[in-house]
Protein backbone atom coordinates (compact mmCIF):
# COMPACT_ATOMS: atom_id res chain seq x y z
CA UNK A 1 0.00 0.00 0.00
CA UNK A 2 1.29 3.58 -0.78
CA UNK A 3 -0.46 6.59 0.73
CA UNK A 4 -0.80 7.99 -3.08
CA UNK A 5 -3.36 4.93 -3.59
CA UNK A 6 -5.29 5.16 -0.28
CA UNK A 7 -9.10 6.26 -0.81
CA UNK A 8 -11.99 5.80 0.71
CA UNK A 9 -14.11 3.04 0.56
CA UNK A 10 -16.85 3.17 -2.32
CA UNK A 11 -20.06 4.61 -1.73
CA UNK A 12 -19.14 6.03 0.81
CA UNK A 13 -18.71 10.08 -0.22
CA UNK A 14 -21.18 11.38 -2.05
CA UNK A 15 -21.15 14.24 -3.96
CA UNK A 16 -23.71 16.78 -2.26
CA UNK A 17 -25.95 18.64 -5.45
CA UNK A 18 -25.40 22.08 -5.83
CA UNK A 19 -28.84 23.64 -7.00
CA UNK A 20 -29.27 26.56 -9.12
CA UNK A 21 -26.48 25.91 -11.77
CA UNK A 22 -27.76 25.94 -14.75
CA UNK A 23 -29.92 23.74 -17.18
CA UNK A 24 -27.60 21.40 -17.62
CA UNK A 25 -27.23 19.74 -13.72
CA UNK A 26 -30.63 18.62 -13.67
CA UNK A 27 -31.16 21.11 -10.81
CA UNK A 28 -31.17 24.39 -12.15
CA UNK A 29 -34.06 26.84 -12.73
CA UNK A 30 -36.57 26.15 -10.09
CA UNK A 31 -33.94 23.70 -8.31
CA UNK A 32 -35.99 21.39 -6.82
CA UNK A 33 -38.99 24.04 -5.65
CA UNK A 34 -41.42 22.95 -7.85
CA UNK A 35 -43.27 25.93 -9.88
CA UNK A 36 -44.85 28.98 -7.15
CA UNK A 37 -46.28 28.69 -4.08
CA UNK A 38 -45.41 30.09 -0.21
CA UNK A 39 -42.44 26.58 -0.23
CA UNK A 40 -41.08 28.14 -3.78
CA UNK A 41 -40.64 31.71 -2.19
CA UNK A 42 -37.11 32.56 -0.14
CA UNK A 43 -38.06 33.10 3.33
CA UNK A 44 -41.40 30.73 2.51
CA UNK A 45 -42.49 28.95 5.63
CA UNK A 46 -45.52 27.27 7.55
CA UNK A 47 -45.82 26.60 11.21
CA UNK A 48 -45.99 23.20 12.38
CA UNK A 49 -49.47 21.46 11.81
CA UNK A 50 -50.65 24.43 9.77
CA UNK A 51 -53.08 23.70 7.06
CA UNK A 52 -53.81 26.50 5.48
CA UNK A 53 -56.04 28.08 7.95
CA UNK A 54 -58.32 25.37 8.25
CA UNK A 55 -58.95 24.52 12.19
CA UNK A 56 -56.00 22.12 12.45
CA UNK A 57 -56.55 18.41 13.10
CA UNK A 58 -54.68 18.81 16.97
CA UNK A 59 -57.29 21.53 17.51
CA UNK A 60 -60.41 19.47 16.46
CA UNK A 61 -60.41 16.23 18.22
CA UNK A 62 -61.52 16.19 22.24
CA UNK A 63 -58.96 16.40 24.60
CA UNK A 64 -58.74 13.90 27.22
CA UNK A 65 -57.06 13.89 30.89
CA UNK A 66 -53.39 14.54 32.12
CA UNK A 67 -50.31 13.18 33.66
CA UNK A 68 -49.73 14.49 37.11
CA UNK A 69 -46.47 15.53 37.88
CA UNK A 70 -47.20 14.85 41.36
CA UNK A 71 -48.08 11.41 40.94
CA UNK A 72 -45.44 8.47 43.12
CA UNK A 73 -44.19 5.95 41.41
CA UNK A 74 -44.77 2.94 43.14
CA UNK A 75 -44.48 -0.69 42.03
CA UNK A 76 -46.59 -3.90 42.96
CA UNK A 77 -44.68 -6.92 44.51
CA UNK A 78 -46.37 -10.80 44.73
CA UNK A 79 -46.15 -12.56 47.96
CA UNK A 80 -44.61 -15.51 46.21
CA UNK A 81 -41.61 -12.70 45.52
CA UNK A 82 -41.57 -11.80 49.41
CA UNK A 83 -41.15 -15.78 50.20
CA UNK A 84 -38.38 -16.21 47.85
CA UNK A 85 -36.61 -12.91 49.61
CA UNK A 86 -33.80 -13.76 51.78
CA UNK A 87 -34.20 -11.36 54.50
CA UNK A 88 -36.15 -11.34 57.55
CA UNK A 89 -37.30 -7.38 57.14
CA UNK A 90 -38.76 -6.19 54.10
CA UNK A 91 -38.82 -2.41 53.07
CA UNK A 92 -38.41 -0.33 50.28
CA UNK A 93 -34.34 -0.48 50.19
CA UNK A 94 -34.39 -4.15 50.86
CA UNK A 95 -36.53 -4.54 47.49
CA UNK A 96 -34.16 -2.16 45.97
CA UNK A 97 -30.82 -3.84 46.53
CA UNK A 98 -32.32 -7.06 45.83
CA UNK A 99 -33.46 -5.75 42.28
CA UNK A 100 -36.78 -6.53 42.76
CA UNK A 101 -38.16 -3.32 42.51
CA UNK A 102 -36.75 -0.24 40.14
CA UNK A 103 -34.23 2.28 41.76
CA UNK A 104 -36.76 4.64 40.68
CA UNK A 105 -39.41 3.48 42.75
CA UNK A 106 -40.65 5.65 45.49
CA UNK A 107 -42.86 3.36 47.35
CA UNK A 108 -43.73 -0.59 46.75
CA UNK A 109 -47.78 -2.34 47.38
CA UNK A 110 -47.66 -6.09 48.16
CA UNK A 111 -50.58 -8.19 46.86
CA UNK A 112 -52.15 -11.24 47.79
CA UNK A 113 -50.46 -13.51 44.31
CA UNK A 114 -49.16 -16.81 45.50
CA UNK A 115 -48.34 -17.89 49.06
CA UNK A 116 -45.59 -17.57 52.02
CA UNK A 117 -44.99 -19.63 54.98
CA UNK A 118 -42.67 -17.92 56.84
CA UNK A 119 -42.61 -15.07 59.29
CA UNK A 120 -41.18 -11.80 57.90
CA UNK A 121 -42.06 -8.10 58.86
CA UNK A 122 -43.00 -5.72 56.10
CA UNK A 123 -42.32 -1.77 56.95
CA UNK A 124 -43.24 0.99 55.01
CA UNK A 125 -44.62 -0.77 52.25
CA UNK A 126 -48.29 -0.94 51.02
CA UNK A 127 -49.79 -3.83 51.49
CA UNK A 128 -53.37 -5.48 50.38
CA UNK A 129 -55.68 -6.73 52.97
CA UNK A 130 -55.36 -10.50 51.40
CA UNK A 131 -51.88 -10.03 51.70
CA UNK A 132 -51.77 -8.96 55.01
CA UNK A 133 -53.72 -11.51 56.30
CA UNK A 134 -51.54 -14.11 54.69
CA UNK A 135 -48.29 -12.30 56.20
CA UNK A 136 -49.92 -12.36 59.67
CA UNK A 137 -51.02 -16.01 59.25
CA UNK A 138 -47.40 -17.09 58.63
CA UNK A 139 -46.44 -15.74 61.58
CA UNK A 140 -44.79 -12.27 59.98
CA UNK A 141 -46.11 -8.25 61.10
CA UNK A 142 -46.92 -5.63 59.09
CA UNK A 143 -45.69 -1.72 59.82
CA UNK A 144 -47.96 0.66 58.14
CA UNK A 145 -46.93 3.23 55.74
CA UNK A 146 -45.45 6.29 57.95
CA UNK A 147 -44.67 4.18 61.25
CA UNK A 148 -40.86 4.95 62.27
Amino acid sequence: MRLNSIKPAAGSKKVRHRVGRGIGSGWGKTAGRGHKGQKSRAGGFHKVGFEGGQMPLHRRLPKRGFTSLQRRYIETIRLAVIQNLDAQEIDLLTLKSAGIVSVLAQGARIVNTGTIDRAVKVRGLGVSAGARAAIEAAGGSVEPVGAA
